[in-house]
């Protein structure tokens, strides 16, 4: 007779198995066998049953030679396993299917049936090629007058049959390319990105809650504040001075917290409930063999960090490359559906491969420029541990040639466009054979920020500092602009680090072009201008400031001025003291000039000299007005100088960390914005000059995550870095 099993799959008409909650289980069977047997039917059919609440079943083979998927016996006696896949424990009873394969390696049936639909059809953990894999097929309707049988907790809308499919054999050839076989094909236009449809109004409805507040907080201080400061405050009538320094000091308005007004503290909520512009984000991931292990596993857990941080308003894609590039995930919207499904396509990454960037960001790219729709805010993350080795070359014959890093971009980014940057790519260079020098000139040409991860358990935190600013930008599309008042007054030089800036011919206005603000970021620029001698009046007039943006909630361009510098002129002026506003920012200027020199000196193979270097800039800084108040960027500048000395003892020590890390500090400095360097992220870092309240908010939320989490702790606990030799002391 034929068992109970055999007529559910006789009644669908298919060779199927199915999800069965484990009471149903417990029915009569009609063949009067165990619920542990499996028909004869089944044996040949080469599909087993499986249930997620009973993990302790075994299905017998064939033949002694049949490589059937079965379940893992040992996970019943052991609930300490996780899934080498989603790193979540597969413990009895959670609901949850669990496939051992036939290399005895035991995955959620869930992450495995979705790492095989991506087209990988090797073990994630030992590259073992699999004859049989797990497929899933889409929702059926059940059988007239039988109920949909669903696993416990499962939603009604998961695939609901299963099917393993014997894939044909081989003959194993010398590298060869394993091809995806259920790979989706890729359309010719990235036109196919999730509509924003109504939500795109949410920004007007934030900001009208906004402003609704408490009813005490004023309009204008959602507004960018300008502040200017003199050089010194006076200046005598009879002397002309040339190169005087005025600070202009640009702050975006802060964040605002839609909590409830019961609750005295800040949960880890509040990043999703304050009203910000939602974002468009691609994500570019290094897949390639290098990955492989412990790197791949961070990984997926740090992208899953992003997938759930991400509001219904912001929308994800996911590129991955490695010989070639191919788009994981399109760009969707992160509702539940849309999570879930992104979390799917993450966890079912393998790594293989070599490494092409160029290839990587060409496909993010163009699925920012093919999107039909489009959010407010928009940004590229781009990950790798190595070098590109199809586009560009540091082998070059001549070493004074500069590898052309350009070509690493594509036209849309690099372009010349003359309205400024618009999709910046934020690069995080992953451990000591990442080529820190491409990372960074990526991120610098697009306007994004370079960030070194030094140590594998800094990955999460890293990203989770990058999206706390992306997920709070407050102001579009900054213009700072600079205006002399007196007719004798002239600009010399706009000192602006990375952000594109020009003056008029005839140095009476200058323009500072500053793109998006995170909120509560400040910018500070120093301007050099030439005063003239005055005959009678007892002040000058030196200059006015005028920022021009759009703000992202009523997506209106907003102009604020800022008040008249003035400074006295007396007959005779006493010696004053450059103030401290102004001597603070000189003194970042000189730092991060001495870091490039530095670096300049060591690319040479001059370490001598570029440490000499560094130490000249350190007893600079310790003779500044602000380094004798302790001023806490003064503080944190000769701490940084330091550890660069540090990591320029040797040739080797700068080859694996020096470099990335002297970069990732002009970055941050270029374009006064966090990056990561090393352990930059952990709280008793001195290198948390430009880390904005939100940025701090997300870096909690990621670190109470990792806390709570066994199976992460298991990963990250020897934070090592990949450096070879330690760092010296």
């Amino acid at each position: 007779m034929v068992s109970k099993w055999g007529k559910v799959k006789l009644a669908l008409g298919l060779n199927l198995c199915t999800y069965v909650p484990k009471r149903t289980l417990d029915d009569n069977d009609d063949s009067g066998s165990s619920s542990s047997t499996v028909s004869e039917s089944e044996r040949h059919s080469g599909t087993a049953l499986i249930s997620p609440v009973m993990a302790d079943w075994d299905v017998a083979p064939a033949t002694p030679r049949s490589h059937v998927l079965k379940l893992s016996k040992s996970l019943s006696r052991s609930s300490k396993k996780t899934c080498s896949i989603c790193l979540a424990s597969m413990k009895r009873g959670d609901g949850h299917a669990i496939f051992t394969a036939e290399c005895s390696h035991s995955f959620h049936f869930q992450c495995i049936a979705s790492n095989v639909k991506h087209g990988n059809q090797v073990c994630p953990v030992c590259r073992a090629e699999w004859k049989e894999i797990p497929l899933q097929f889409p929702s059926l309707d059940p059988p007239i007058g039988r109920a949909r049988v669903n696993p416990v907790d499962w939603p009604q809308n998961n695939a609901l049959m299963t099917v393993i499919r014997r894939l044909p054999t081989a003959r194993p050839t010398p590298n060869r390319h394993i091809s995806p076989l259920f790979q989706v094909p890729e359309p010719a236009v990235f036109d196919d990105d999730e509509s924003l449809g109504q939500l795109l109004n949410s920004t007007e409805k934030s900001a009208s809650d906004e402003s609704s507040i408490d009813g005490c907080e004023s309009r204008d201080n959602r507004k960018v504040k300008i502040e200017t400061y003199p050089e010194i405050p006076a200046v005598s009538r009879s002397s002309a001075s040339e190169n005087f320094t005025v600070l202009v000091h640009v702050n975006a308005p802060g964040s605002v917290s839609v909590q409830d007004p019961g609750k005295n503290q800040v949960n880890l909520s509040q990043v999703s409930q304050t009203p910000r512009a939602p974002v468009d984000l691609v994500t570019v991931l290094d897949i390639s063999g290098s990955m492989a292990g412990t790197k791949l596993a961070l990984l997926k857990r740090a992208m899953g960090f992003v997938i759930q941080n991400l509001g219904p308003n912001d929308r994800l894609a996911v590129i991955a490359f490695s010989s070639t590039a191919r788009r994981l995930f399109p760009l969707r919207r992160m509702s539940e559906t849309g999570r879930q499904q992104a979390l799917q396509a993450v966890n079912s990454l393998v790594a293989n491969g070599g490494t092409n960037i160029a290839e990587g960001l060409r496909k993010g790219a163009k699925i920012m420029e093919d999107r039909r729709e489009k959010n407010p805010v928009a940004s590229i993350i781009l990950l790798s541990d190595g070098q590109d080795t199809y586009t560009v070359s540091n082998n070059s014959g001549s070493s004074q040639q500069q590898p052309n890093y350009k070509r690493l971009l594509p036209v849309s980014i690099h372009g010349g466009n003359s309205s400024g940057f618009k999709i910046p790519v934020h690069a995080f260079g992953f451990g000591a054979d990442h080529d820190a020098s491409s990372m960074h000139s990526i991120s610098d040409i697009s306007g994004g920020t370079f960030s070194f991860i030094e140590t594998e358990g800094v990955m999460q935190d890293a990203f989770a500092q990058c999206i706390g600013g992306l997920l709070s930008v407050v102001v579009k599309e900054l213009q700072v602009s600079i205006e002399c008042l007196h007719p004798g007054v002239c600009l010399s030089s706009l000192k602006a680090g990375s952000y594109p800036n020009r003056l008029m011919s005839d140095g009476r206005m200058g323009t500072i072009d500053v793109g998006d603000l995170y909120a509560d970021e400040e910018r500070d620029f120093l301007v050099s201008i030439n005063i003239p001698t005055e005959s009678s009046c007892a002040e000058t007039s030196l200059l006015k400031v005028k920022c021009v943006y759009v703000d992202p909630f009523t997506k209106e361009k907003v102009s604020i001025r800022s008040e008249d510098l003035r400074i006295k002129r007396p007959e005779k002026a006493g010696q004053e003291s450059v103030l401290i506003e102004v001597d603070r920012q000189q003194n970042r200027l000189r730092a991060a000039e001495a870091m490039a020199q530095a670096r300049a000196a060591a690319e040479k193979g001059d370490l001598v000299g570029a440490t000499s270097i560094l130490e000249n800039s350190r007893k600079l800084l310790s003779e500044s007005e602000s380094a004798k108040s302790h001023d806490r960027l003064c503080v944190a500048l000769d701490a940084e100088l330091k550890e660069m000395q540090e990591r320029m003892a040797s040739r080797h020590v700068y080859e694996a960390s020096g470099r990335a890390y002297i970069l990732s500090g002009l970055s941050s400095h270029s374009w006064q914005r966090a990056t990561a360097r090393g352990d930059s992220t952990d709280g008793s870092s001195l290198v948390q000059t430009y880390q904005t309240p939100s940025m701090v908010e997300m870096l909690t939320r990621s670190q109470a995550t990792l806390l709570a989490s066994p199976s992460a702790q298991r990963l990250v606990r020897p934070v090592w870095s990949f450096a070879s030799q330690p760092k010296p002391r």
